[in-house]
């Protein structure tokens, strides 16, 4: 199975998969409706309520990137074979929090977001 093809079948909302700090920087304002939110971002991860009972939501996004990369010679005859082998490989990881508060009318009253790289 391709990687296409294993993404189709685990399935994923195409809002959610393209949330980037970005993407929240240009579309989430305060006093937007939850809808609003919904729309721009998809469901949230997290729904949460802080001490005056307003909600508040976290969307949490991790990815892992890795590249493996190789090179080889082999030659051989019957009864005789050399292997030569090289590689390398690396992994780096991003991730993205966004969390938004509302009010007690249920509009944006304030977000943050935090993304790092390593």
């Amino acid at each position: 199975m391709s990687a296409g093809e294993h993404q189709a079948a685990v399935g994923s909302t195409q809002a959610t998969e393209n949330l980037t700090a970005g993407k929240v920087q240009r579309e989430i304002r305060v006093g937007m409706t939850s809808a609003e939110v919904v729309e721009a971002l998809g469901s949230p991860n997290l729904v949460t309520t802080d001490e005056q009972r307003r909600e508040v939501w976290v969307y949490d996004k991790i990815s892992t990137e890795r590249v493996v990369s190789t090179s080889g010679a082999r030659a051989g005859l019957i009864l005789f074979g050399v292997q030569q082998s090289a590689g390398a490989s690396s992994t780096s990881q991003r991730t993205l929090t966004v969390v938004i508060k509302y009010d007690n009318e249920g509009r944006v009253r304030d977000f943050a977001y935090r993304q790092s790289a390593f």
